[in-house]
């Protein structure tokens, strides 16, 4: 049997810019390590055509073929930019050009793991964290075992034809990394950072919010000097010094970013970082200590500055976290910017006139609004839509699907934002500016710009 692995990311949104493929750089780590027998190739989408891909499955006999999904769309209301097609172009490539079995997995899988199954019709399918259930995957077929069903986390169809998930108990734990060399330089040059995870999983229960489905609700640190080591690496070998944690929360296990934090002051490597924060239980001395280590961006996940709206969306914070937290990030020079949904579930002309008002008071920032829910499976916002009848049943929503309460008026809402004299960015504004400033080998999200 063969001893060659095919690894597939399936990526090609590019809007604001590309985004590394960590997942699939952690699964060829992981399968490197355990199956040094194998060979395992990997391609991505972003830097190669249909063309190319052909070619690359017929240039071996793989025992498999493993496709990561991260998106099924592209969450903008004014778009509704489905990628299933594009999926489903990469599946027929790949029937056409190998025999190897499929097996498919990544975010966008998991959050609608029947309705992707069906609409792909792989051999089989990962729910949540790859590392484990694809080497077990890996190590079953090349055996012929019939174990291959027990498989922690594997979907797949029945003898019955009856689309099944086993159940996952065990995760790994400190998954290492190695970075992919041409990944490196091509997201480097196009996207100025590189993506890194310092923990997995989400405790929170926001009505939308579909990363408990990708991650779990368990939270799991990786180790902190594993860490450090992989920043080592991607500074020292390949000269990166932006990155950014994709943590579902980085401010969670305080005590955990606090030894992070050290550790990277001690090893003397000079990196610029962000993530994504929520405003609650983030200490002034922690936001001191971060900075110290290299923290100059801040993504909060704010939703709404209206406490009723936070409120309705199950958020655990109210405005005045938010605007404190503001007000400090800007006194200690930490760029920062608010992510918010308006016109979701619960939304009013009176709430949104409330978070109008009030990003008047959160500093110089810049402020990322999406315009109504995107509605997931198995997530209180669907119950929500459900019973409300904004949808029939959850068989349609790998089509993009939004909640949008019918008491506002979105029509007004650009306006409303540019009375406030803050910036608001919407999800169809362009960023030439952004564009520029990569050309000219700006590295980092780059969404500081946007203020002025």
């Amino acid at each position: 049997m063969s001893k060659s692995i095919a690894i597939v990311s399936a990526n090609q949104y590019k809007v604001p810019y590309p985004i590394y493929p960590l997942g699939v750089s952690y699964i060829v780590t992981y399968l490197s390590h355990y199956l040094p027998e194998y060979e395992i190739q990997v391609f991505d989408f972003n830097l190669g055509s249909f063309d190319d891909f052909a070619t690359f499955l017929r240039s071996e006999e793989f025992s498999l073929v493993g496709i990561s999904l991260r998106n099924i769309d592209d969450t903008n209301i004014f778009d509704r930019n489905c990628f299933i097609s594009h999926y489903k172009q990469i599946m027929r490539t790949t029937r056409e050009n190998t025999c190897a079995p499929v097996v498919i997995g990544g975010p966008g899988f998991s959050v609608f793991p029947k309705l992707v199954f069906d609409a792909l019709n792989p051999d089989y399918a990962v729910c949540g964290e790859g590392e484990q259930s694809l080497l077990s995957l890996i190590t079953a077929i090349g055996q012929n075992s019939s174990d291959i069903y027990d498989i922690e986390g594997l979907a797949y169809k029945n003898d019955k034809g009856v689309f099944t998930i086993n159940d996952r108990k065990n995760y790994v734990s400190s998954p290492k990394l190695r970075v992919n060399e041409l990944w490196a330089d091509y997201y480097w040059k196009k996207s100025g950072m590189l993506n890194i995870q310092t923990k997995r999983g989400c405790p929170f229960g926001c009505i939308y919010c579909s990363y408990p489905k990708i991650d779990g609700t368990h939270v799991r640190t990786l180790d902190t000097q594993r860490v450090v080591e992989n920043i080592k690496e991607m500074y020292y070998k390949h000269g990166i010094d932006y990155l950014f944690f994709t943590d579902s929360v980085f401010n969670i296990h305080n005590d955990y970013n606090r030894e992070l934090a050290h550790k990277i002051i001690e090893s003397g490597v000079k990196i610029r970082w962000g993530a994504y924060f929520t405003p609650k239980d983030l200490l002034y001395d922690d936001l001191l200590l971060y900075r110290k280590s290299g923290l100059t961006h801040i993504e909060f996940g704010s939703d709404s500055f209206s406490d009723i709206q936070l409120e309705n969306y199950n958020k655990k914070f109210r405005f005045s976290d938010i605007r404190e937290k503001s007000l400090e990030c800007s006194e200690l020079g930490i760029y920062y910017a608010h992510f918010l949904i308006l016109c979701g579930y619960g939304e009013t002309e009176a709430t949104l006139d409330e978070t109008f008002s009030k990003s008047e008071e959160v500093g110089f920032t810049v402020i990322f609004p999406y315009i109504g829910m995107r509605i997931y499976p198995d997530t209180e916002l669907c119950s929500i839509a459900l019973r409300e009848g904004v949808i029939k049943d959850c068989n349609q929503l790998i089509d993009p699907t939004y909640y949008l309460s019918g008491q506002t008026d979105i029509s007004t809402l650009k306006e409303r934002a540019k009375a406030t004299g803050v910036k608001w960015i919407f999800p169809d504004a362009e960023y030439p500016i952004m564009q520029r400033l990569r050309e000219k080998s700006k590295k980092g999200p780059l969404w500081e710009y946007l203020r002025y």
